[in-house]
Parts: structure tokens; sequence; C-alpha cells
């Protein structure tokens, strides 16, 4: 009987040792990402809203090609620019990661802001986050500090923080590079936004750290000169070019297609 008690009591303390660690674990996450709840998202981000919607299958089909565009390691770190302003940067960067967080997979996915001159990702996720991007780089905070969700559990966001006096500096310092590092090894796919390649140098210097850049644009804007002067500048930056989106197309498809889906 003593063996048998002593086994007993040794596997209860096992469990209660397995249930104190769980709720470590749990209240480590509570920490490190907080929930927003009162979000109001903006109705371009239709990913979030439809999943099945046509538009929102263009963009699995772009998750799809970004995934399979190298035939070794998957990019992981994926940088989103464009040319010049308004070409839909920041949207697509949105729509891209919520269609990959909508996986079957359900991996990880981190979205940083990392356009530290006008930053866009707060507004159209409606939230307020007063610690960003720009406070982590500069050592005010912790980069947990600056990771937050809303109710898509596996899709965390960064936002771009506070307009600092020196941004190209900030993404290609040291501590943009630890900070990288890091966020590699907890998320299994990260999307930053960045700003156009032909204002600021900002996108190459991120694109020189990540797996890849994707360029989008606009559609009977966008002059091919200024797309030839974009893609010099980033080789220039040594980032590799996954691909082009274009955005802003319309294109009109059969009736019995429209049945159909």
């Amino acid at each position: 009987m003593g063996k048998i008690t002593s086994a007993l009591k040794k596997a209860a303390e096992e469990r209660i040792d397995r249930f104190d660690k769980i709720n470590r674990i749990k209240e480590h996450e509570k920490i490190v990402i907080k929930r927003m709840s009162n979000s109001k998202v903006d109705p371009k981000i239709v990913a979030y809203f439809d999943p099945k919607a046509l538009i929102t299958e263009q963009y699995k089909i772009l998750r799809t090609n970004v995934l399979s565009v190298s035939k070794g390691t998957r990019p992981k770190v994926i940088v989103v620019t464009s040319s010049v302003h308004s070409e839909g940067k920041t949207v697509t960067a949105l729509n891209l990661a919520m269609t990959l967080a909508q996986s079957t997979q359900k991996p990880k996915v981190l979205l940083v802001d990392a356009d530290l001159r006008r930053g866009r990702i707060e507004k159209y996720i409606g939230v307020k986050q007063k610690v960003g991007l720009t406070e982590v780089l500069m050592q005010k905070n912790q980069f947990s500090d600056a990771l937050f969700n809303i109710d898509i559990d596996n899709l965390t966001f960064i936002a771009s923080g506070a307009v600092p006096e020196n941004p190209s500096e900030l993404l290609g310092s040291e501590k943009m590079k630890l900070f990288l590092s890091a966020m590699k090894r907890e998320f299994d796919h990260i999307i930053i936004d960045t700003p156009p390649i032909i204002s600021v140098t900002d996108s190459g210097i991120v694109g020189a750290q990540s797996d890849g850049v994707l360029m989008v644009i606009q559609a009977g804007r966008t002059q091919r000169g200024i797309i030839r002067r974009a893609e010099e500048l980033l080789h220039q930056s040594h980032s590799k070019v996954l691909g082009h989106v274009l955005t802003n197309i319309e294109y009109h498809l059969p009736e019995y297609i429209y049945r159909y889906l």
C-alpha cells in the first residue's frame, strides 16, 4: 500500500506541476499580447469581413504565390512597399496577413507597421496604440509592450508608434536586427508594411533584412519608368523582389461564375 500511495502522490504532484506551468504560460501570453476589443476594422480589409468574397480569393491566390515563390525555404519575413503613395500597400499588407492567419494550418502571423513617418495600420483596424515600433527601437519599451491583437487569435500587430526624428537610422539599427531575430523565433510569418521606395530609403533598409519584397502597383496610375526606378532602388539595397501586386483592377466575370460562387 505504501508504494501505491507514493505513486499516487507523485502522479498528483506531477499534475499540479503541469497545471502550474500551463497557467504560467497563459499568464505570459496575456502580458505579451494585448487584446483590443473595441476595434473598428475598415471595410477595405475584405478578408476580415468576408473570407469567401471574390476579392478575398485574390488575396488567397497572392498568399499561395508568395509561399510558393521559392522551391526551397518559404519566405518568412516579407516586406510590402510601393513606388509612390496611395497605391494600396497597407491594405494589401493587411489583407495578406489576414489570409495567412486564416490558413488551415493556423500559423502565427505578425503584421508590423514600419512606416514610421505615416503609419496607417492603426487607422485601418480602428484601434489606438501608444506603444509601437518607434518606442521599441528607441528602447523606451520592450517589444512585448507593443504586441496586440484584435479578434483573430493567431494574428498579432505592432503599430508604427510616434514619428521619430531619424526613421531610416532606427530601421537600419542593430536594435531592428535584434527585434526581427526575436520575432522570427515567435512567429511563422512576419509581414512588414513600409513607406514607398521612391520617397525614402526605409523600404530598402528593411527589405535587405527580409526574405523578399512585394511591390504594390496601382493599375492605370503608376508609370513604368517610376516602377523601373523603384525596382532599381530595391536591387541597389540588396533587397529581393518577390513579385508585384496590381491593385485597382476592374474586370468582369461571366454570370455563371457568380452563380457558382
